[in-house]
């Protein structure tokens, strides 16, 4: 059973980042339907869950593989972004963030210097704020 199973997924794309994500969705959505009762969320549970059976089965790798490079980025942009927020809020303890008044820059000064003139190492303007 098992040499069918590997001998039929020969040439086929398999699980991958997007179909996990997909799948998990929609698991998430048939369980809220059940809760609520909307057939309409059912029903798109359903085609997810069939949309990760096709991408599965698919024998065209390329577009499955650059779907899933494209979620793979968006994914990196969002925990990126929420890496950034957590390592702004660990640093706000001992620096003051400014963004530069011209190019939007972000500059880190440490807290308790008092009003200093601020230097922008991007674009060398010069500005004034408190630490």
């Amino acid at each position: 059973m098992r040499e069918k199973l590997a001998r039929f997924m020969q040439g086929r794309y398999g699980v991958d980042d997007l179909s996990k994500a997909l799948m998990y969705l929609g698991i998430v959505v048939i369980i809220i339907s059940m809760f609520t009762r909307w057939s309409v969320m059912t029903l798109i549970g359903w085609v997810l869950l069939i949309a990760v059976y096709v991408r599965m089965f698919s024998k065209n790798h390329s577009k499955c593989y650059a779907q899933n490079q494209k979620y793979l980025q968006y994914v990196n942009k969002v925990k990126g972004f929420f890496r950034r927020q957590k390592s702004h809020m660990t640093q706000r303890k001992t620096y003051r963030i400014y963004a530069c008044p011209s190019c939007k820059q972000k500059i880190r000064i440490p807290k308790g210097k008092g009003k200093i003139e601020i230097s922008c190492p991007k674009c060398r303007a010069k500005f004034v704020k408190r630490s």
